[in-house]
């Protein structure tokens, strides 16, 4: 059945609950990982528990960014997904999106996007329950959040991950980045959430959350994170709260020394748009090869001596041949979508270009 772009999901064949107990061995190619997938899991889900991690998004059948293809056996059903991400004809062909396919045989799996670098790095996903330490505005539409970590204390992940909060009252799910290093102090996340004015969890935010209460929390998720290639330099391209992965990993590369030539390009409307402008002004200091260039889209009357314009084309401007050079993206999807066709016209190795696929679930955007 096919509504408004959604394939429901097939009726459960299993009623008796047989499926809990049921594996089957799920093999990737070409990266050779095996994993056993239940059948009351998802393929992605699966790996998730199993610290295998594999390409992914909006883990809702939405974003296509798992899509992979079936090599060997054919028993497989998916949840509701959207044929934007997966079309009748494509899945006909043998294509499955990892994030709502379930195995019923032993399969082998090609998978089309994956990162080498990452795939057997990835940490198990846990559940956590937080508790709000503060929250203030660093702009007029962008929260700072801080939650500390109750139950576990700790949860590792790499800089540029994030979470899935689940919104309270409701089974909906929001994705934000943490802002924060892995190096936690006294098991504290850092979050900057834009608060839109129909955002479910936003507004939650905005309104209703206070120092003290209890949220529930999930992950680590995302393929953020720094890779290791030193002789590279870096360029970070981010708008609104996209600056949350950045910061953290920026922050990282200070804790650690990394030496390695990088700018940073942040796009805003306005000068009131900016946050965070005197710690990224004292990581020039702390990483002298590092180079933070901010912009204003709507300078306005602004008394603005920097960039403008918008930042893919400020990008352009300042930047010639980024040949030899990783790039890390991340912001409204509009500005990610020409981020991604402008890198590679200017040199970049589109393997060398990072960035978490996120997809507006009820809100303009997630990050």
């Amino acid at each position: 059945m096919v509504l408004q772009g959604w394939v429901a999901a097939p009726p459960n064949i299993y009623p008796d609950g047989d499926a809990l107990s049921r594996k089957h061995l799920v093999r990737f190619e070409p990266v050779g990982v095996e994993i056993e997938v239940p059948e009351d899991k998802t393929v992605l889900e699966a790996a998730f528990d199993q610290g295998v991690m594999l390409m992914h998004g909006c883990k809702e059948g939405q974003c296509a960014a798992c899509k992979s293809f079936l090599l060997d056996g054919e028993d497989v059903e998916h949840d509701r997904y959207s044929t934007f991400a997966l079309p009748d004809f494509e899945k006909d062909e043998g294509y499955v999106l990892l994030c709502r396919a379930h195995a019923y045989e032993d399969l082998t799996i090609e998978l089309l996007n994956y990162d080498e670098e990452m795939i057997k790095s990835g940490l198990p996903i846990q559940e956590a329950m937080v508790e709000v330490v503060s929250k203030k505005h660093v702009t007029h539409d962008m929260c700072h959040l801080v939650v500390r970590l109750l139950d576990p204390a700790e949860i590792k992940f790499f800089p540029g991950q994030y979470v899935d909060f689940t919104v309270p009252g409701s089974d909906e799910i929001r994705s934000f980045s943490m802002a924060n290093t892995s190096a936690l102090q006294n098991g504290l996340l850092e979050f900057v959430i834009k608060i839109y004015p129909d955002g479910l969890f936003s507004q939650f935010l905005e309104h209703r959350l206070a120092p003290g209460d209890r949220l529930t929390i999930k992950g680590p998720y995302g393929m953020f994170t720094l890779r290791d290639n030193p002789g590279a330099g870096l360029v970070f391209i981010g708008g609104g709260a996209g600056i949350a992965p950045i910061l953290s990993v920026l922050r990282s590369m200070a804790e650690r020394g990394v030496d390695r030539v990088s700018r940073f390009y942040y796009g805003v409307r306005t000068k009131q748009d900016l946050c965070f402008e005197d710690e990224l002004r004292a990581l020039e200091h702390k990483l002298p090869k590092f180079e933070y260039i901010p912009a204003l889209s709507e300078p306005g009357e602004d008394d603005w001596n920097g960039e403008t314009g918008l930042i893919t084309d400020v990008v352009r401007r300042c930047e010639t041949n980024l040949a030899d050079t990783d790039c890390y993206v991340c912001g409204p999807p509009p500005m990610v979508e020409a981020a991604l066709e402008l890198l590679p016209s200017l040199g970049v190795n589109s393997a060398r270009i990072f960035y978490d696929k996120f997809t507006t679930t009820g809100e303009p955007a997630n990050a």
